[in-house]
């Protein structure tokens, strides 16, 4: 069983400062399946490489003021890609699935709220 499950918190790591969960979340990340994701309740970010699980969701709670359920991540590997005759290679990346409680949201759009 999880520790959220048997009642007790997750202790998030005391060494982690501001300016660090600042800096965690690169971007949303705008897809079709991130937004069959957000209609459960779901939301994807592009995040650093070596960001942890618990530092992910103390960013988020910290940056929009929600209540994080779960976080998972998905490392995604970069693409080989020819230009011409010769070949590259795109960056690693690393992205993450936040689920929000119940009656949370998260306002991506960017609109000015009136």
């Amino acid at each position: 069983m999880s520790a959220e499950k048997k009642g007790h918190k997750r202790p998030v790591p005391a060494r982690l400062g501001q300016e660090r969960l600042i800096t965690l979340l690169v971007a949303p990340h705008v897809s079709e399946k991130a937004a069959r994701a957000a209609e459960s309740n779901q939301y994807v970010f592009r995040v650093r490489t070596d960001a942890t699980k618990p530092e992910i969701r103390a960013a988020v709670e910290l940056m929009f003021k929600v209540e994080v359920k779960a976080v998972q991540v998905v490392n995604v590997g970069g693409k080989v890609k020819r230009f011409g005759r010769f070949t590259g290679r795109r960056p690693d990346w690393k992205k993450a699935y936040v689920s929000l409680k119940a009656g949370q949201t998260i306002d991506l759009s960017g609109q000015a709220q009136a």
